[in-house]
């Protein structure tokens, strides 16, 4: 069911809904709408900072990960304070602080193949932020089995990739699509070993932030082309933009039309 606009609501979200591109029809999208987002580190963290600030109505969060000093540079959420303490539930408890009215719920967990249809269950959109292509292809499967919108987003040093992906929409691809079978494994190059930059991260989470809200607004306002299936690449040391098209892999073992019989 669509949420009225009260007053007050309609004042915190005056400046979207004076958007010819989004409007009040599509603001109310957004306040009725769930996103599940897979960590809440790096990326997740200024992605969650504007979903939450777009006023979507229902925020699952899942990280299995604890918050260390090294994680404030980029993860601007959480304070001094917070370190120690589970970031699912510190990012939830800055949710409810930003805005009461969100219903925001906490998954101190790791998403994997046991789990993952579960925790995305009813989603409007997935936006991963995960740091591992195990979790990455686990989060992507579970979204075309369960007929659920992903937007993924991946930093590595200075670049950046968003895509949306629809994998479950005869024709779309998926991410398996993009990335094949060999990254079923949970090792790959850390922040830590390789370095970030604060504000490279920001800016890719925020793009991630972006493109899951034109999924939530598909057929609803202009502004909700998904764009499905087209990888943006943003480079951070000279700033540029190019879009690549990912192709619907017909013998993908995920959304293939000729993947072999289970």
């Amino acid at each position: 069911m669509t949420p009225a606009i009260t007053p007050d609501r309609l004042n915190r979200f005056a400046r979207h809904i004076v958007l010819p591109e989004v409007g009040g029809a599509g603001q109310a999208r957004i306040m009725g709408a769930h996103v599940v987002l897979v960590g809440v580190g790096g990326i997740g963290a200024p992605a969650l900072q504007y979903l939450a600030g777009a006023g979507v109505g229902r925020l699952t969060l899942i990280d299995d990960d604890v918050i260390e000093p090294s994680n404030l540079q980029r993860q601007t959420i959480f304070a001094l304070a917070d370190v120690g303490h589970a970031k699912a539930e510190a990012a939830a408890q800055w949710v409810a602080r930003f805005d009461p009215d969100l219903v925001v719920q906490a998954h101190r967990t790791r998403i994997g193949r046991d789990n993952a249809a579960a925790l995305i269950a009813g989603a409007d959109v997935v936006l991963d932020g995960s740091d591992n292509f195990a979790t990455r292809l686990a989060v992507s499967d579970a979204c075309v089995a369960g007929g659920v919108p992903l937007t993924s987003a991946a930093l590595g040093r200075f670049q950046g990739q968003v895509a949306n992906f629809a994998g479950h929409r005869p024709g779309e691809a998926c991410y398996r699509c993009f990335v094949g079978d060999a990254f079923d494994a949970d090792d790959c190059d850390t922040c830590a070993a390789q370095g970030v930059l604060g504000a490279m991260v920001g800016m890719v989470g925020t793009f991630g932030a972006m493109a899951a809200l034109r999924v939530l607004l598909e057929g609803v306002a202009s502004l909700g082309d998904p764009q499905w299936g087209q990888l943006h690449v943003i480079d951070g040391l000279k700033p540029g933009l190019r879009t690549m098209r990912i192709a619907h892999d017909p013998a993908c073992t995920t959304c293939g039309t000729d993947r072999p019989a289970a």
